[in-house]
C-alpha cells in the first residue's frame, strides 16, 4: 500500500517537472489527438472568419443608412427649392431679373364654361 501510495506522489512530481520544464505536451500527444486538434483549429478560424463577416457587413449597413438619410435630406432641400421657384411670383421675379420679355399673363388661356 505505501509502495503505491511513493509510485503515485513520484508521479505527480513526475507531472508537475513535466509541466513546468515544456514536457507536458509531447509530440505522441499530438499524434494521439491529430484529427480533435485539427477540428479545434478549424473551427476557431470558421469563428473568426464568421465575425469578421458579421462585423464588415454591419458597418456596411451603417455606412448605407447614413448615405440613405443624407439622399433623404437632399431630397426634401431639393424639393423646397423647386417648390419655391415655381410659384408665380418666383417666376416673375426670375424673369426681371434675367431681362426676359416675357410677362405673365392676366388672363387664363380659354374659357371655362359649365354645361349647366
Amino acid at each position: 500500500m505505501s509502495e503505491k501510495k511513493n509510485s503515485m506522489s513520484s508521479q505527480r512530481k513526475k507531472a508537475g517537472k513535466d509541466f513546468f520544464q515544456g514536457r507536458f505536451i509531447s509530440l505522441d500527444f499530438f499524434k494521439r489527438n491529430a484529427k480533435y486538434i485539427v477540428f479545434v483549429v478549424l473551427m476557431a478560424l470558421a469563428y473568426i472568419a464568421n465575425k469578421f463577416m458579421y462585423q464588415s457587413g454591419v458597418q456596411e449597413l451603417i455606412t448605407l443608412k447614413t448615405e440613405l438619410a443624407d439622399a433623404q435630406t437632399d431630397l426634401v432641400n431639393s424639393s423646397a427649392k423647386y417648390n419655391s421657384m415655381i410659384l408665380e411670383s418666383e417666376m416673375t421675379k426670375l424673369m426681371r431679373e434675367r431681362h426676359i420679355d416675357l410677362c405673365a399673363p392676366m388672363e387664363p388661356p380659354y374659357q371655362l364654361t359649365s354645361e349647366n
